[in-house]
């Protein structure tokens, strides 16, 4: 079997992605970005608010996610349901649960 260098392909794989970045050519043009999140008092996430100001119950919200209208966030099924969760992109800053809240 060959011998392959797995973190050297996964290192280009992300650089390319920063070079898209920094020339304007990202796949997420158009689409929304969650800004902050509602949470209720046992810190689930219960809503989200977008840059242009959109406030998203959990539903709408994931229903949008679903469409690829939002950026940075997942859809996985966990728990019997489909839940939202922040990319996985080693930044703990910008994922769902460190948002500010609204």
């Amino acid at each position: 079997m060959e011998q392959r260098d797995f973190e050297a392909i996964y290192n280009q794989y992300r650089e390319q992605s920063n070079v898209q970045e920094d020339e304007g050519q990202t796949n997420d043009m158009g689409k929304e970005e969650i800004v902050a999140v509602r949470k209720n008092d046992d810190g689930d996430i219960i809503a989200f608010k977008t840059k242009s100001g959109r406030e998203l119950d959990y539903v709408t919200a994931l229903h949008e996610a679903k469409a690829g209208r939002i950026a940075h966030i997942d859809v996985f099924h966990k728990y019997g349901r489909d839940i939202i969760r922040s990319e996985p992109d080693g930044i703990r800053e910008n994922n769902l649960d460190q948002l500010p809240l609204f």
